[in-house]
């Protein structure tokens, strides 16, 4: 049995957090639906030629943000979540699988303007992931799942964020930008009734650069990331959890397009370059997001988003 896969199968809190901070009274709204595929077994970094395992997170995701004023902005993230877990062995299929409420986030980010120079910006952000969603759930024979598949955690994490963007002199459309989100996991202190669970820490840094073109009238902003994630190893009841944890590295090309000027169209694919687990893990093969931000600019002004 290869139980966990260190949270990548989980809800995508840290990937879907970061709203640009805004004019003071704008509010952001966005609705996202995320799907992430797990088929592919490595031990260490070698893919194992084993298909019978997999993993896939449905989930949907809600943000919303509101500027306090022109440099400090409070968002909220809350999610729905399916996950599914797909044995097949000698002609036989094991589901297990969880749905409902799960975690949440909040934020709070303070801009630095021109910190990096003309036509720059350094953001700086404090927040906690919520465990809003159920730890308990329970298969088809009413024993508790794992806490991979569970909706929720039942722990607080503190979030620590960090993004910095500029554009390009010769070309002002052109942006270049960064990103590192760190997180520092709690402990549910009731799982199985009588034991500690608690996610390994992450750190996921994103180097990335986007423009904009005009197609058919309106503006198309493709762009190229770099994701690098590394997961320390879960722990129950204090001791480190094998098959949990490890490092990966993602490319992930994105595209969005303008539908009216303060509504946008994105979507996105992340695709594994790199995995490094420890012991034998579940690991990403593709997830694809997409879905829709909406602009309230206060005084009905509406923004032409980049």
């Amino acid at each position: 049995m290869y139980a966990q896969t260190c949270c990548s199968g989980g809800i995508p809190l840290s990937n879907n957090i970061g709203m640009s901070v805004e004019e003071k009274g704008t509010f952001q709204l966005s609705l996202n639906y995320d799907y992430n595929n797990l088929n592919t077994l490595n031990n260490g970094t070698e893919k194992l030629n084993d298909d019978s395992r997999l993993r896939i997170t449905n989930s949907i995701l809600f943000n919303i943000s509101y500027a306090v004023t022109n440099r400090l902005s409070v968002e909220g993230l809350f999610t729905w979540v399916n996950q599914r877990r797909v044995i097949s062995q000698f002609g036989n299929e094991n589901l297990d699988q969880t749905s409902g409420i799960g975690d949440g986030l909040l934020l709070l980010k303070y801009n630095f303007k021109n910190g990096l120079g003309k036509n720059s910006n350094i953001e700086l952000g404090l927040g906690a992931k919520i465990p809003f969603g159920s730890s308990t759930e329970t298969n088809n024979q009413g024993i508790t799942l794992n806490a991979d598949l569970q909706p929720g955690s039942n722990a607080w994490d503190v979030v620590y964020f960090l993004s910095a963007s500029k554009q390009a002199n010769f070309r002002p459309s052109l942006t270049f930008s960064g990103r590192i989100i760190y997180r520092s996991t709690g402990t549910n202190n009731s799982y199985f009734e009588n034991s500690s669970y608690k996610f390994g820490n992450e750190i996921q840094t994103f180097l990335g650069v986007s423009d904009q073109f005009s197609i058919l009238k309106t503006l198309a902003t493709p762009s190229i990331s770099l994701k690098y994630r590394d997961a320390k190893q879960d722990e129950i009841d204090g001791f480190n959890l094998d098959n949990t944890g490890g490092n990966w590295l993602f490319i992930i090309p994105d595209f969005s397009i303008n539908i009216k000027p303060n509504l946008v169209f994105s979507t996105r694919a992340e695709l594994p370059l790199y995995s490094n687990v420890d012991g034998t893990q579940l690991t990403p093969t593709y997830r694809i997001t997409t879905g829709f931000l909406f602009k309230i600019k206060p005084k009905s002004k509406l923004l032409n988003l980049r």
